[in-house]
């Protein structure tokens, strides 16, 4: 007797956006809504997970430094596993799936498995962290180049990064809070000035959201002494110090603390 495999289901991509899930797009919402399986990252706020139907599978791969729930390749697996089962699978991302989400690794495994797999943007954390922050990454008076960087990778000491921050430039450092004291040595040590500006901007378009401002040279004392968690950007160039367009938000948060 022949059994007929079942037709493989979809893998949707999906940015969850930087955490507040009025920020996520129409098709994002639909999606989470009506999903049947939904595979997130654990940098997905819970109020976007919230939005699922009570029967949905909710399956976290979430990844802190140096600890993983799943490796990058058991992901890859698990989406290409269940997709060939016939289930449909949201595959929900912090930010946007195609900046330092992996979603290109992700996207390539399912196709080389015969998947067919559709990627929906979302508000990428610098983005979303700027806008909330009320800190133009691109100033007519400060900054026409933004640079996005990883912080936590593979050689940082070796990437080359000369050139990315300095005047007229702003540059986002993703995933920087445990190597800020390597990050700042490493900017310093190309020639960035040691009194850049520099904002941290903490559980960005969340209620709980901080913006710390300092130098570069003091960024590493300031994540240490004010305690910064992940989710934050690292924002380093002149629109990191507007203060006047920072100064009401910044005064309620400190209070509020």
């Amino acid at each position: 007797m022949n059994v007929h495999s079942p037709s493989p289901g979809k893998v949707w991509l999906v940015g969850a956006g930087p955490g507040d899930p009025d920020l996520l797009t129409l098709r994002a919402a639909r999606l989470v809504m009506n999903a049947v399986l939904i595979v997130h990252d654990g940098l997905v706020d819970p109020a976007v997970l919230a939005l699922a139907r009570p029967t949905a599978r909710l399956i976290s791969v979430a990844k802190q430094r140096s600890r993983h729930t799943m490796q990058q390749d058991e992901i890859n697996a698990l989406l290409v596993r269940e997709a060939l089962a016939g289930r449909d699978v949201v595959r929900l991302k912090g930010g946007d799936p195609f900046i330092f989400g992996r979603g290109g690794e992700e996207a390539e495994a399912c196709r080389a498995a015969g998947v067919p797999v559709e990627v929906v943007p979302g508000i990428s954390a610098a983005i979303g962290a700027a806008a909330a922050a009320q800190m133009p990454l691109t100033h007519r008076n400060h900054a026409s180049v933004v640079s996005f960087v990883a912080g936590q990778c593979k050689g940082l000491s070796a990437q080359d990064w000369t050139g990315l921050a300095g005047k007229g430039r702003t540059l986002v450092i993703y995933m920087g809070l445990a190597t800020s004291e390597a990050i700042a040595d490493k900017l310093i040590a190309d020639g960035l000035a040691p009194e850049i500006p520099v904002a941290v901007i903490e559980n960005a378009t969340r209620p709980q959201m901080r913006v710390l401002r300092t130098s570069l040279a003091g960024l590493p004392a300031l994540v240490a002494a004010r305690k910064i968690k992940s989710p934050a950007v690292i924002v380093i160039g002149e629109a990191a110090g507007e203060p006047e367009l920072n100064t009401l938000r910044e005064l309620a948060l400190e209070a509020a603390q």
